[in-house]
């Protein structure tokens, strides 16, 4: 991590990922494309998620998370970027036949470094293939739920599932928060970890900046009016009168409550609930 001196409030607890490794020049322009800001608000013009707006302007990069109709043609990183909109960094690729794409990039990957993608590639970090020639332990990351489909799971920075075991139909995996579940094994995908792991231990050390990603302030519900919250009301400090912490609609939040649907598609395939 990168520790600023204290040569103000604001940087006197700041604390950001020095981004070992990643370019500092311009992403490539025919792989980007610009992006309009919501202000969290839906199609009706209302705000559905809070504390959103503002932020720096961004551009959007094209990100393929599948690959798979790469199968079989070597690539050869070429730069590790920034990317505004994600957490983790993002690797340009200059694939044999002269196309070039982004991906994410995996923590250790490097420029000059080669990747191969199908049934055929290696356990080498980067490589995405079928789970179902992965070996048992290995970290995963960028991992598709079904068949032909992109990346879905592990993502986010830092971020890996492991290998648990290898069935007939399904292959085993162990989530980030402890469950376990079964994804097919024809489902790809690749090896390794999200790069950029030092993400969640940032401080961003004045309001501020969070302003600049565009993060609106949050005011506690205990403090608002009745008619705004259901933590609201009373004199002075007091509890928040329910039993349950609750959001501004009334729906249940934080403390470890189970939000999941019952009853969903997917219930089948999960060997072992997340413990909260």
């Amino acid at each position: 991590m990168k520790e600023s001196q204290p040569t103000s409030p604001g940087k006197r607890h700041t604390k950001l990922s020095e981004n070992e490794g990643v370019s500092a020049g311009k992403p490539k322009k025919s792989l980007t494309s610009g992006t309009s800001k919501s202000g969290g608000r839906g199609n009706t013009g209302k705000i559905t998620t809070r504390h959103r707006g503002g932020g720096h302007k961004r551009r959007s990069r094209s990100i393929d998370l599948s690959l798979i109709d790469k199968a079989g043609i070597s690539a050869v990183v070429e730069d590790i970027q920034y990317d505004p909109n994600r957490s983790g960094h993002i690797a340009l690729l200059l694939f044999a036949d002269g196309e070039r794409r982004y991906t994410l990039a995996a923590e250790g990957m490097e420029s000059g470094d080669s990747i191969a993608v199908g049934p055929e590639a290696g356990p080498k970090t980067g490589n995405r293939l079928p789970l179902k020639n992965i070996s048992v332990g290995t970290d995963i990351y960028n991992v598709a739920l079904k068949p032909g489909e992109p990346g879905k799971l592990a993502r986010s920075a830092g971020s890996s599932i492991q290998v648990s075991a290898q069935g007939d139909q399904y292959t085993t995996v162990k989530m980030p928060s402890g469950e376990i579940r079964k994804i097919p094994k024809e489902a790809y995908a690749s090896v390794g970890s999200v790069s950029n792991p030092e993400h969640g231990r940032r401080e961003l050390g004045k309001a501020g900046r969070a302003r600049w990603l565009g993060q609106r302030p949050e005011v506690r519900g205990k403090v608002m009016n009745p008619v705004d919250h259901p933590h609201a009301g009373g004199e002075a400090h007091r509890t928040r009168g329910t039993r349950r912490e609750k959001t501004n609609k009334g729906r249940p939040a934080g403390k470890g409550q189970k939000t999941r649907k019952s009853k969903k598609y997917s219930d089948k395939l999960i060997v072992k609930r997340r413990s909260s």
